[in-house]
């Protein structure tokens, strides 16, 4: 027989990683998590080591410090290059060096031009 200290029982780890995974959304699995971490007296830290030790764990999205999904420079380089209808590779090689902010407005400015071209030709 073994003398190992159980952290959570089978019942618990069951019901935790049901609850878990039937959480949809990011908000609803960290309700989850505070809310086991509460009812088992355990740190939240604990809860969320349990569930990647399950492997249920999903890990919350990277978001920017403005609050935005993160942009690689690359795909806005790519995305100026889609609407120029040049191969940004060859013609436009280097310009992910500029600073995203100078490469954002490069983009909506030639989004906004693209529009209006289009918009005059119909």
């Amino acid at each position: 027989m073994s003398d190992k200290n159980v952290n959570y029982t089978e019942e618990q780890t069951a019901e935790l990683v049901k609850a878990y995974v039937e959480a949809k959304t990011e908000e609803t699995r960290a309700e989850v998590v505070e809310t086991f971490a509460e009812e088992l007296g355990k740190t939240v830290r604990s809860i969320r080591a349990k569930l990647v030790r399950e492997g249920v764990y999903v890990a919350k999205t990277y978001k920017s410090k403005t609050g935005a999904k993160p942009e690689t420079k690359e795909a806005i380089v790519s995305a100026i290059a889609d609407t120029l209808g040049v191969d940004a590779d060859a013609t436009l090689s280097g310009l992910e060096k500029a600073t995203k902010n100078c490469l954002i407005f490069l983009r909506t400015t030639f989004d906004a031009v693209a529009k209006d071209a289009e918009s005059e030709s119909e």
